[in-house]
């Protein structure tokens, strides 16, 4: 429970006497917020379209592995726990910095919610998280309890640091392992799964970041992206996504593999090319590149190597 008391007193920091807006005060619960609203800006702060879309798509790894009912329904629960905790942790981290922003997307920022009951909510999702992550196997919970750690990292320090990919990476690769070492025997997942899934993982940060790329320099936050720029961004953004998609075509031939690296071309290119136009467009193009990912693995059988 240490590293989670850790990252209790940080987020608390975060969204407490250091986590002050632009005019000095702390965006925090107002007396007068409705338990209504808050609700609603709890289900707003917790990023429900990644969330969903990454219980999913893991969701579907576990039954193309070969996983039971109550196994996928675990790994799910696991899964949403995690995701949850990353979401609502990072609103509540970066609370002073969206407020500055006016980032009128952002629920604490607008005052739908407090930082402080974001805040607490990340921490009552991580604690769930850990007994459904070991309980769906103990070398995948901590393989998927690292994931969750390192995007939490990220939400705490390394978003800022031009190491801002890493978190994505690893998180992203700890889902097929955290599907495949909780079947029976704990086999290995397959090498070019767990790679394929880094490089959707970076492109899911490229696509992320680029909408709020020049709110983010304002505020004083340079990842690597925002060292690249938008122009860069978008230039690179279909590298990862679709060499995912082309090592998990290779990883096991066949004629339904070419269709996929096809289609994730078209979505990945197409994202970039329209996100000049609609900045959030390109994370909506990757979240499709990685279900084309899934569907291609359901194809083929995602089973260990």
């Amino acid at each position: 429970m240490d590293a989670i008391e850790r990252a209790e007193a940080q987020v608390g920091a975060a969204t407490g006497a250091g986590a002050r807006g632009p005019l000095g005060e702390v965006p925090g619960d107002a007396p007068g917020r409705s338990s209504r609203g808050a609700v609603a800006g709890l289900l707003r702060a917790c990023h429900p379209v990644p969330t969903v879309a990454v219980t999913l798509l893991v969701t579907g790894l576990a039954v193309a592995a070969g996983q039971d009912a109550a196994g996928s329904a675990l790994a799910a629960a696991a899964v949403l726990a995690g995701q949850l905790s990353v979401g609502w942790s990072n609103d509540a981290v970066d609370a002073a910095r969206d407020t500055a922003a006016h980032r009128g997307d952002k629920p604490v920022a607008d005052g739908t919610v407090g930082a402080r009951t974001v805040g607490a909510a990340a921490c009552a999702a991580l604690i769930l998280c850990v007994p459904l992550s070991l309980a769906y196997g103990l070398l995948a919970g901590a393989v998927h309890l690292a994931g969750v750690g390192a995007a939490w990292a990220y939400n705490l320090r390394l978003k800022r640091t031009v190491l801002s990919w890493l978190p994505y990476a690893v998180g992203f690769a700890s889902l097929p392992a955290f599907v495949t070492l909780g079947l029976p025997g704990t086999p290995a997942p397959a090498w070019w799964v767990v790679t394929a899934s880094a490089l959707v993982g970076v492109g899911a940060h490229l696509a992320n970041v680029l909408p709020d790329i020049d709110d983010d320099l304002a505020t004083g936050v340079r990842g690597w992206p925002q060292r690249l720029g938008p122009s860069g961004v978008r230039l690179l953004l279909p590298a990862p996504l679709v060499a995912a998609t082309v090592l998990l075509a290779a990883g096991r031939p066949g004629p339904v593999g070419i269709a996929a690296v096809a289609g994730a071309l078209v979505a990945a290119t197409g994202g970039s090319v329209l996100g000049r136009r609609w900045p959030k467009v390109p994370f909506l193009a990757a979240i499709l590149v990685a279900g084309v990912d899934v569907a291609l693995l359901l194809w083929q059988g995602a089973g260990p190597s």
